[in-house]
């Protein structure tokens, strides 16, 4: 599943393009935060190329822009949040949040993790390398992943979700630099963040078909909730 959980099945996959544009456009606004101008501001830069990768409508990528960078006058704060824990038969997992109001939040995830469990600050973020995650296609044929991951700078690469992509694993503070220098070598980036990669994943395979959906459907959980950004896991194929 690699380091980032997605939803599977063509109807999860409907619905999670909605959240998908939902959770650009909190990125985008609180990237703005930092100056309306992409050439500028290399954090927007590399969220707003995401969402015109997926489509995101010219109009909602705007309003946010705009809206995070306070230019309608309206007040945006949003709190990023990490809670730490285990899916069901100790899956380790790092959910990231971006909320308008932790006092709510945070009582919401008590009760989606009461199936897993929720644990303190560093108990599980330390089986974890905080990386720059890069997806990535071939921009032609014959574009090779490990020159281009030596040649861009990256820390390694490993097959993506979707077939034929490939996500190049940097260091945190160079996530920026790497994005930038991909095409070059090849390679068309389809998205860049900054996420959390398991040192020890479970085995999915290990776990057996019943445990298996017991951790499906716990994450899934997990990721409906409106504030939920991200849902980084420690389980492997």
């Amino acid at each position: 599943m690699g380091a980032q959980w997605k939803a599977k099945g063509k109807a999860q996959a409907a619905d999670a393009r909605g959240k998908l544009f939902g959770r650009l456009a909190k990125d985008i606004m609180v990237a703005a935060r930092n100056g309306a101008d992409p050439a500028s501001n290399s954090r927007l830069r590399l969220v707003v190329e995401q969402a015109r990768k997926v489509s995101m409508p010219k109009e909602t990528l705007d309003r946010a822009i705009k809206k995070g960078a306070g230019l309608t006058g309206e007040a945006v704060h949003f709190e990023h949040v990490i809670y730490e824990g285990f899916a069901p038969h100790q899956v380790p997992l790092m959910v990231e949040c971006l909320t308008d109001n932790v006092k709510r939040t945070a009582p919401e995830m008590r009760v989606l993790f009461r199936a897993g469990q929720l644990g303190t600050s560093g108990s599980v973020s330390w089986d974890f390398d905080h990386v720059g995650l890069i997806e990535a296609e071939p921009a032609a044929a014959g574009a090779d992943a490990e020159v281009a991951a030596i040649e861009a700078g990256a820390q390694d690469f490993e097959p993506g979700e979707a077939e034929g992509t490939t996500v190049f694993l940097t260091d945190a503070t160079d996530l920026d630099l790497v994005s930038r220098a991909l095409p070059a070598h090849g390679f068309t980036v389809l998205s860049a963040k900054l996420g959390y990669k398991p040192k020890n994943p479970v085995s999915a395979a290990s776990l057996g078909a019943a445990a298996l959906e017991e951790v499906e459907a716990f994450l899934a959980a997990i990721d409906a909730h409106d504030d939920v950004q991200n849902v980084f896991v420690g389980l492997a194929e």
